[in-house]
């Protein structure tokens, strides 16, 4: 290594080992100030303490601080804001769960008051950013729904409508997909634990499902899947059938294909429609 490259480098070194020694110092700093303020009993410097931290983004500081304030400042003219700034500054740092507690706690203690607009919307927000995954419980889900629509009720003409919209919109897909997810589940279950010799429960509970999706969401982007769910479930269950119900469910299994194809005749599944079609009349003699 050259003499110059050896020297860059431990200068290098040098400045590093400062500015880590730097950031310590002011971290150190920092948390000695918030360690005064937090220990303070003026409440007018911890409250102005508190929005500073907010407006700097340290908003783990401003709960802390919050959390003894909303106490204290009940039934003054902060009370409100410090409040919604408590809630406010849970769902910057994440903490959704209490977040949504907090904006409802504000709304039905001011449901008229200052941020109850603001409030209300962030109830949706913070149980929005808490929904799981399709595949799991949608409990959260259903909780956000009933939120936005809430929103939406009291403040209809809302400049947030727009976004609870929209939000609704998704939440609701994320349900329809999950259905769309069980009743897919049924239909691969199939005859696996031998139910459908005697009646086909996974087949109907496919049908079920589906058909349920389709009463409550009939305007979904999903309809043709559950449509093909439902078509292929009652063409196997007819295959599966004891001999009193064979007839009546290829009936069944071919009015399906029918609609089926009436509905999307363009379909990348017609052709197995118009296959089914053909079997199901062989049976029911509607050749």
């Amino acid at each position: 290594m050259s003499t110059f490259a050896h020297t860059k480098d431990k200068n290098m070194k040098k400045y590093a080992f400062i500015i880590l020694i730097v950031c310590a110092t002011l971290l150190s700093s920092c948390a000695a100030e918030f360690n005064r303020v937090y220990k303070s009993n003026d409440i007018n410097y911890k409250y102005e303490f508190a929005k500073e931290c907010f407006a700097n983004g340290k908003f783990n500081q401003a709960v802390v601080l919050l959390q003894e304030l909303v106490t204290i400042q009940k039934g003054t003219d902060k009370a409100q804001e410090c409040l919604y700034m408590l809630a406010m500054a849970q769902y910057c740092d994440r903490d959704y769960e209490s977040a949504s507690a907090t904006f409802k706690k504000y709304f039905s203690s001011y449901p008229k008051g200052i941020f109850a607009e603001q409030a209300c919307f962030y109830i949706g927000q913070s149980l929005y950013q808490s929904t799981p995954e399709p595949r799991l419980d949608q409990t959260a889900t259903v909780g956000a729904i009933n939120a936005y629509q809430e929103f939406m009720d009291y403040f209809p003409e809302s400049s947030y409508k727009e976004r609870a919209q929209k939000r609704l919109y998704e939440l609701q897909d994320k349900l329809i997909l999950k259905e769309y997810l069980s009743a897919k589940l049924y239909y691969t279950l199939g005859d696996y634990f031998g139910n459908c010799i005697h009646g086909g429960s996974n087949y109907e509970a496919c049908i079920v499902t589906s058909e349920n999706t389709l009463k409550t969401y009939p305007f979904t982007s999903m309809r043709e899947d559950f449509a093909v769910l439902i078509m292929k479930s009652k063409y196997e269950l007819a295959q599966q059938s004891v001999e009193e119900k064979r007839i009546d469910r290829y009936r069944e299994a071919e009015d399906e294909c029918y609609a089926f194809i009436n509905e999307f005749p363009e379909s990348a599944e017609r052709a197995t429609a118009e296959k089914y079609l053909q079997k199901c009349k062989k049976i029911t003699g509607d050749i």
